[in-house]
């Protein structure tokens, strides 16, 4: 006779393993601060690239009055004042991924626990069959 349970259970996790157990897996090989460091670390060079991409585009737009202010402005001044903007844009950058991809790993560690106690659960179910 069909044992109903364990058929539920097992296309539980058919349906785990197809649609969202691969990318729990990758996330799950590493451990908290290599993941999460890894990501923010991704994230500081991608918004690096991006700061620097919108800086120059400022300065190419208005790039006429930008070198007539040049010989104005003390340029030590002007370079703390873009570092200083460029520290905050990617600080918050990496303070949001960081919070974001903390939490993408809680999530993922808690269905791979989830998702082990059901494999345990399905194994117990065919011992005790025997």
């Amino acid at each position: 006779m069909i044992d109903q349970d364990k058929i539920i259970l097992m296309t539980r996790l058919a349906s785990y393993e197809k649609n969202e157990g691969k990318k729990n897996e990758a996330i799950g090989r590493y451990f908290r601060g290599d993941y999460i460091g890894w990501q923010v670390l991704k994230s500081i060079v991608s918004g690096t690239l991006v700061f620097l991409i919108l800086f120059a585009g400022y300065v190419i737009y208005d790039f006429e009055n930008f070198m007539i202010d040049v010989y104005k402005i003390d340029l030590l001044e002007y370079a703390k004042s873009i570092l200083i903007k460029y520290a905050i844009v990617v600080g918050a950058y990496a303070a949001i991924t960081y919070g974001i991809y903390a939490y993408r790993y809680a999530g993922a560690k808690k269905k791979l626990r989830t998702y082990a106690h059901n494999l345990n659960k399905l194994s117990k179910n065919y011992t005790n069959k025997e």
